[in-house]
């Protein structure tokens, strides 16, 4: 494994009991000038230690699953004459997937339509994989409701925006909390590490039944089981495990991403009535209206959960890896 130094897959793939190798990839800071001037500087110490990877490890293959370190690790393996392959995790395909892709051998994708960005011959659709205990939730919504300390008669919402957490979201639900709290509605509430600390302490000497917040939620099988209705970002892998769960979402893309792909992942889902849009900008204000509405409507939150459904791929890791096995043979 390749990865760019820290970021988070430096600490999830040794946890996994794999090994990888750090390279000082970036991307532009757009709204921080003086941090770009370092960029030639790690462009070009990523490359020469690219190249030197491919040289010592000599793969038969390289898949590239985006982030920072991608595009110089590929661009190394492609020059030494090591086939290619693109996971386009995005319904919005990256500047840097479509410049490899003319590299490429084949690139998985998990949305339709990517015609627009690659060659339809090397596209093989896929879907994204996800952790098996949300593809496969064996837990009963009993279980899970148990788990979390949460009871039958009242609606459960989930909201999540990632481990580190998402400010915006986390700033709607305080504003809003006592509404919540008045409606019986039960919030299982993913803060995020970097910001409970912080909540934990607005909220010291409050009484709340139907709130429950924690830094992260090590039970997400659970927490989608006993979930009613689910708030999240749209990252790549947050939509493809909201497939497979099959439940009503209303997502908030975060704004601070590569060319807005949060928005345009959560819009190929609202195109087709399997979930619903709140904007980061309108968040704050129009969080519990929108919400609220969601879980007392019975028949929309059936239509999102059939339509999201169907767009899920279960098996997308056999798929990739059958197929890349079949390459190297």
């Amino acid at each position: 494994f390749v990865g760019a130094k820290d970021k988070i897959e430096m600490e999830k793939v040794p946890a996994a009991g794999f090994n990888i190798i750090g390279l000082p990839a970036a991307g532009l800071q757009r709204k921080k000038f003086f941090k770009n001037l370092s960029l030639p500087f790690k462009l070009l110490t990523c490359m020469i230690k690219s190249r030197k990877i491919i040289k010592d490890f000599k793969p038969d293959i390289a898949v590239g699953v985006g982030g920072y370190a991608s595009g110089p690790i590929l661009r190394a393996a492609a020059k030494q004459g090591v086939p290619i392959v693109l996971q386009e995790q995005n319904s919005h395909a990256g500047v840097t997937n479509q410049i490899l892709a003319k590299k490429a051998s084949k690139i998985f994708t998990a949305y339709d339509g990517m015609e627009k960005y690659f060659d339809k011959d090397k596209i093989f659709f896929a879907g994204n994989p996800v952790r098996s205990d949300i593809a496969e939730i064996t837990a009963t919504r009993e279980e899970a409701l148990e788990h979390f300390g949460l009871t039958a008669d009242k609606p459960v919402v989930l909201s999540v925006g990632g481990s580190l957490g998402a400010g915006t979201i986390n700033k709607s639900i305080m504003a809003h909390i006592d509404e919540f709290e008045k409606a019986g509605i039960q919030l299982i509430w993913q803060t995020g590490k970097y910001y409970y600390d912080n909540i934990m302490a607005s909220l010291a000497g409050k009484t709340y039944t139907c709130i429950h917040p924690m830094a992260f939620v090590k039970r997400m099988d659970l927490a989608y089981k006993a979930a009613d209705v689910v708030v999240s970002r749209s990252g790549a892998l947050s939509v493809s495990e909201l497939c497979l769960a099959a439940k009503p979402v209303i997502f908030i893309p975060s704004p601070n991403v590569a060319e807005d792909h949060q928005t345009k992942n959560a819009m190929a889902l609202v195109n087709k009535d399997a979930a619903a849009l709140l904007t980061d900008a309108e968040a704050e204000a129009k969080f519990f209206d929108v919400v609220s509405a969601l879980v007392a409507d019975d028949d929309k939150k059936k239509a999102f959960s059939d339509n999201i459904s169907k767009l899920a791929v279960k098996n997308s890791a056999d798929l990739i890896a059958k197929e890349i096995v079949q390459m190297v043979k």
